[in-house]
């Protein structure tokens, strides 16, 4: 079981909900993907004018927690604003702190991610904040209270995997608190293999909503995520520099 703070979770698939080519594929990706927590972006959701269109009139809502995200804020106080702005609105009181440092590579401020992280934990939050693979910037949201850590495998939306393996492993040794591996990831590839290393769940969106088929991607990730997880948990096989063969050398039958 997936635990973040006060909330329990069997899937280890967080799935994102933006840029799909339409509500319907949208609605069974979510279905075969068995993900039970979602994440949007507050600022791109109509979410107090009933008149537009919103994802969230597809769900039934009662099977998924919602995890409202602050992307576009680019200071601390706005990601407070956004997360409270979320909270009013019945959504969630768990958040994922997003907030973009750089525009051109959209990875994230570590000094406004340390501050928001902060004020929203001594607002009562849930919070999940999202980070570059920074070791030391890991840790030290853990300490602070962060209830899970989400270091990204490599830029948002660029589906070139986890670029620097080692680095999350540092931080999947180091923290006491669940670590979401979010962005980047391209393939289910990427997904069984950020699982491997010992990550308690993955985040994913562009993966899916971009693929040629979107339905069979999210089912693609799912599978990944669990065999990477049993990979992980089973403790795969020393590597070693020569062959060692497979049959036992005892007993041979002579020539």
């Amino acid at each position: 079981m997936l635990t973040i703070g006060n909330k329990t979770f069997k899937s280890r698939l967080l799935l994102g909900t933006g840029k799909y080519p339409s509500f319907d594929i949208q609605k069974e990706a979510v279905r075969v993907s068995e993900s039970e927590i979602l994440t949007f972006a507050v600022r791109r959701m109509n979410i107090f004018e009933p008149s537009q269109p919103n994802f969230l009139e597809q769900l039934d809502l009662s099977k998924y927690t919602l995890l409202p995200n602050t992307a576009g804020a680019k200071t601390a106080e706005e990601a407070v604003r956004i997360a409270k702005l979320a909270k009013v609105s019945g959504l969630c009181d768990m958040v994922k702190v997003e907030i973009i440092g750089c525009d051109r590579s959209l990875l994230p401020d570590p000094v406004e991610t340390l501050r928001a992280t902060e004020m929203l934990l001594n607002e009562g939050f849930i919070v999940l904040p999202y980070t570059s693979d920074d070791v030391v910037l890991a840790r030290k949201l853990c300490e602070m209270g962060a209830h899970a850590i989400m270091p990204g495998a490599s830029p948002i939306g660029s589906g070139r995997g986890i670029l620097n393996p080692l680095n999350l492993s540092f931080i999947i040794e180091q923290s006491t608190v669940p670590v979401i591996i979010d962005a980047g990831i391209g393939s289910p590839k990427d997904a069984a293999y950020a699982m491997e290393l010992g990550a308690d769940a993955v985040l994913l969106n562009t993966a899916v909503s971009e693929a040629y088929d979107p339905v069979k991607m999210a089912k693609a990730m799912r599978l990944s995520i669990d065999a990477g997880r049993l990979g992980f948990e089973a403790g795969r096989m020393p590597k070693r520099d020569y062959a060692v063969a497979s049959s036992p050398m005892v007993g041979l039958v002579p020539n």
